[in-house]
C-alpha cells in the first residue's frame, strides 16, 4: 500500500484488514495517476478483483479533501450490503448514509440518483465523486436508460462531478471512454484463477443434466466446498434441489445432518412468525435444507434469502440452486459454479443467454481469500453441444454494451417528462440537444452505419414520444414552449413508469363507484406492479372462479390475474398459506406486492387530487392501508396507531374482547398470545386516547 496516502491507507487498513497488499490489476490502477488526477475513470477488471475498494479510495479522498461522494448500485440488495460495509468507516468519522444531503458516503439505487438529478439539483451540486458499481448495466433494458439519463443530467448540472464506473467485462471499452470523457484501465487479473469447461452428460456417464449436476457435486463435497446451481425458472430451481436432496442423502455426515437441520428450522420459523402455517414451497425448501441443499428465487419469503445468504456464506449450505437473477445480487462466490441452463423464456420463445450473463455467472466461482482456484462448470446434452458451446460461450467475445434508451420508450417518455418538468428543455431543439449527449445519442452519431439518420431518427423519436404526451394531458405546448401539466409534474415526481400513471388516469375517467377489487386488478395490469406468480402447471380454475365472484372477467388467467386475487385474499386477512393452497401461487411474495399496491394506491389518491375528483380519496386511504397491513377495515385504526401490534394479533384482539377494550385490563390483554406488558400498556394508552 506504499503508493497511496497514509490517511486513506489507514482507513482502508481499518476496513479491509485482510488487505495486505494491492494486486496487479489494483496496482494498474493506482500507479495510473487515479488519485492523483481529477479524470473520470472506467475500470474494468474481472469479478473479485477488488473494483469496490478502488471505488472506496477516490470516495475517501474526495471526503478527505472535505467533498461528498456518492457510491450507485443497481439493487437494493447491493445498497445495503454496501452501507452495511462502509460503515465501517464511521469509526474514521466518515459519515455513511442513503442520501447525500446528510452524510459524507452516500450508496444509492440507479433511481434514486436519477430523482436526485431531477428534484435535487442543490445536493446534486455538493457532489464530487461519483462511483458507479455494475457499470456494465447501462446496457441493460430496464435500468440502462436510467444510469444513462442520470449520468448525462448530472454532467449537465454538476460539470466538475468526477465519474469512476468499475464494471468486470465491457467489449466497446474505446467507446464508452471517449463518451464518458474518461481513462480505461483493463486489466484480466482475477485473484481466484477461474478454471470454465463444457461437461456432457455422455462424458458424465449419465443420463440427464440433473444427474450430471449430482456426479459434479460428488466432487464438491469431497472438495469441502460449496456450489451455486443456476437454471432457467423457479419451477427448476425447486426440482433440481429437490432431487440432488435425494441423491446425497446418504453422503451427508452426521455432523452436516445437525448443521442442515438448524438451517432448515430457521428457514420454517419465518412464517411461523408472520403468523402463517408453512406453505408448501417452504416445507419443500425445509425438507430439502435438512440435506444442505437449497434454492433461492423471488418466490420466497425476503427472510428466508437472507438466511441462506447468511448461512451459505458460513459454510452451512453445500448448494444454491438459482435463477439468473441471483448473478446480480448479493456477493454470494462459491468454489463451483454450474450453469445447467443456458436459454431462457421469452415472449419470443426460448432463447439462448447472452455471453455476458454467462460471464457474470461464471464470474461467481472462486471465493477470494478462501479458494486457490475457481470452477466454472456449463452443462450440454451431447458432445457436439459441449463443442458448440464451448466456441460460442468458453472462447466467444462478449457483446458490445449499446445503449436501450429508444428501445424502452417508456424510459424515453421518462426523459422528456424529467427535462421539461425541471427547465432544462423547453423546445423539441433543447431536447434534441440533451438526448445526444446521452449514450444513446453519441453511439448513434458515431456509427458510420447510422450517423447518416440519426438526426432524422431522433427527431422522428421525439416526435412521436411528445405527440404522446401532449395526447394525454402530461405536458402542453406554450408559447413560452412546452410545459408539464399537474398531471406530468406528479409524474415527474414519482418513480412510476409513465404507462402506470396514463393507465391509472383512463381508469379513474371511466368510474363511477370506488371497487377494491377493480382497483387492484387494474394496477396489477401496470408496468410497476411486481406480480405474484403460479407454481407449475396446476389448476387456475380457482382463480378464474374467485375474479368472477368479485365481478372481475378475464379471457387469460396469468401472473395478472394470480397477484390480484392474491391481494384481494390478503386484505381479508388470509395467510400466505391459506393463499398458496386455494390459488397454487408462490405466495411468499404477497407481502411485497401488498406494500407496492399500497403505495401505488397512494399514488393513485394523488391522482385524483390533480384531477380536482375528490369523491375517493377517503377509500384510497382505506385500501392503501389494507394492503399495507393485510386487514379488514375494521380493524385498520388498531393496527396503523399501535406499532408491533399486526395483524394478527389484532384480530385475535377483535375476537376475544370485542370492539370496545376500554373496560379490558392489561392483564387480561396479555392472555392474548405475543402480547406482552409493554404491547398491553400500548393497546390500553391507544384506546384510552
Amino acid at each position: 500500500m506504499e503508493n497511496i496516502p497514509s490517511d486513506i491507507k489507514e482507513i482502508i487498513n481499518d476496513a479491509y484488514p485482510y488487505i495486505k497488499e494491492f494486486n496487479p490489476a489494483q496496482k494498474a490502477v493506482i500507479e495510473s495517476g487515479y488519485l492523483e488526477n481529477n479524470e473520470n475513470y472506467i475500470i474494468c477488471i474481472p469479478t473479485a478483483s477488488g473494483k469496490t475498494v478502488l471505488g472506496v479510495m477516490a470516495a475517501l479522498q474526495t471526503i478527505l479533501d472535505g467533498g461528498k461522494a456518492v457510491y450507485l448500485a443497481p439493487l437494493l440488495s447491493i445498497q445495503n450490503e454496501k452501507v452495511k460495509e462502509f460503515k465501517k468507516f464511521e469509526e474514521n468519522d466518515i459519515s455513511v448514509g442513503k442520501y447525500p444531503s446528510n452524510c459524507d458516503l452516500s450508496v444509492m439505487v440507479f433511481e434514486s440518483f436519477d430523482r436526485l438529478t431531477r428534484l435535487s439539483w442543490n445536493h446534486l451540486r455538493e457532489v464530487d465523486t461519483l462511483i458507479i458499481d455494475e457499470f456494465h448495466m447501462i446496457g441493460e433494458f430496464t435500468r440502462g436508460p436510467t444510469l444513462e439519463a442520470a449520468i448525462t443530467r448530472a454532467k449537465i448540472i454538476n460539470p466538475s462531478i468526477r465519474i469512476i464506473s468499475l464494471s468486470a467485462t465491457l467489449k466497446n471499452i474505446e467507446e464508452i471512454e471517449e463518451w464518458m470523457d474518461g481513462t480505461c484501465i483493463e486489466h484480466d487479473y482475477r485473484p481466484v484463477p477461474l478454471n470454465k469447461e463444457v461437461l456432457d452428460i455422455e462424458m458424465l456417464g449419465t443420463k440427464n443434466k440433473n444427474d450430471a449436476i449430482v456426479k459434479i457435486l460428488d466432487k464438491v463435497i469431497s472438495d469441502d466446498a460449496q456450489a451455486l446451481s443456476f437454471v432457467s425458472t423457479r419451477r427448476f430451481t425447486e426440482s433440481l434441489a429437490t432431487h440432488i436432496a435425494k441423491k446425497i442423502s446418504k453422503k451427508i455426515t452426521k455432523e452436516q445432518r445437525e448443521t442442515f437441520k438448524e438451517v432448515s428450522e430457521k428457514l420454517l420459523e419465518v412464517p411461523k412468525k408472520k403468523g402463517s402455517l408453512a406453505t408448501s414451497t417452504c416445507l419443500k425448501l425445509a425438507e430439502c435444507a435438512e440435506k444442505g441443499v437449497v434454492f433461492h428465487h423471488a418466490g420466497l419469503f425476503n427472510e428466508q434469502k437472507e438466511i441462506i445468504e447468511d448461512e451459505f456464506r458460513k459454510g452451512n449450505i453445500l448448494m444454491i440452486t438459482a435463477t439468473p437473477s441471483l448473478m446480480y445480487g448479493v456477493n454470494l462466490p462459491s468454489k463451483y459454479v454450474i450453469i445447467r441452463d443456458y436459454t431462457r423464456w421469452t415472449s419470443n420463445g426460448p432463447q439462448s443467454i447472452p455471453v455476458f450473463d454467462y460471464e457474470q455467472m461464471s464470474g461467481r466461482a472462486g471465493r477470494p481469500q478462501f479458494d486457490n482456484v475457481g470452477y466454472s462448470y456449463l452443462i450440454a446434452k451431447t458432445f457436439d453441444e459441449a463443442y458448440d458451446l464451448q466456441e460460442r460461450y468458453v472462447e466467444g467475445d462478449i457483446e458490445t454494451t449499446n445503449s436501450k434508451l429508444v428501445d424502452n420508450k417508456d424510459a424515453v417518455y421518462k426523459q422528456i417528462i424529467a427535462q421539461i418538468d425541471s427547465g432544462l428543455s423547453k423546445d423539441i431543439d433543447e431536447l434534441k440537444e440533451f438526448f445526444e449527449k446521452t449514450f444513446y445519442g453519441f453511439q448513434m452519431q458515431n456509427n458510420p452505419s447510422m450517423s447518416l439518420f440519426a438526426a432524422d431518427s431522433l427527431q422522428w423519436e421525439l416526435e412521436s414520444s411528445l405527440e404522446f404526451l401532449l395526447k394525454n394531458d402530461i405536458i402542453n405546448a406554450t408559447p413560452g414552449g412546452f410545459r408539464t401539466t399537474e398531471f406530468g409534474k406528479l409524474i415527474a415526481r414519482s418513480d412510476y413508469a409513465v404507462k402506470t400513471a396514463v393507465k391509472i388516469k383512463e381508469y379513474l375517467s371511466h368510474i363511477d363507484s370506488f371497487n377494491n377489487s377493480e382497483l387492484i386488478y387494474a394496477l396489477s395490469q401496470t408496468p410497476d406492479m411486481p406480480l405474484i406468480s403460479f407454481k407449475g402447471r396446476k389448476s387456475k380454475d380457482p382463480t378464474r372462479e374467485k375474479l368472477s365472484k368479485e365481478g372481475l372477467f378475464a379471457v387469460n388467467i396469468g401472473n395478472e390475474e394470480a397477484t390480484t386475487v392474491s391481494l384481494i385474499e390478503w386484505i381479508n386477512e388470509r395467510t400466505e398459506y391459506e393463499i398458496e393452497v386455494a390459488y397454487h401461487v408462490y405466495s411468499a411474495s404477497t407481502r411485497r406486492s401488498a406494500y407496492e399496491a399500497s403505495r401505488l394506491v397512494k399514488f393513485v389518491k394523488e391522482t385524483l387530487e390533480v384531477l380536482e375528483d375528490y369523491r375517493f380519496l377517503k377509500d384510497c386511504d382505506y385500501l392503501s392501508a389494507r394492503l399495507y397491513y393485510g386487514v379488514k377495515e375494521d380493524i385498520i385504526p388498531l393496527v396503523v396507531s399501535v406499532k408491533r401490534l399486526g395483524r394478527k394479533r389484532a384480530r385475535d384482539l377483535v375476537r376475544t374482547f370485542g370492539n370496545n377494550l376500554a373496560s379490558v385490563p392489561e392483564k387480561e390483554l396479555q392472555k392474548i398470545d405475543g402480547i406482552g406488558p409493554k404491547l398491553a400498556a400500548n393497546i390500553k394508552k391507544f384506546v384510552e386516547n
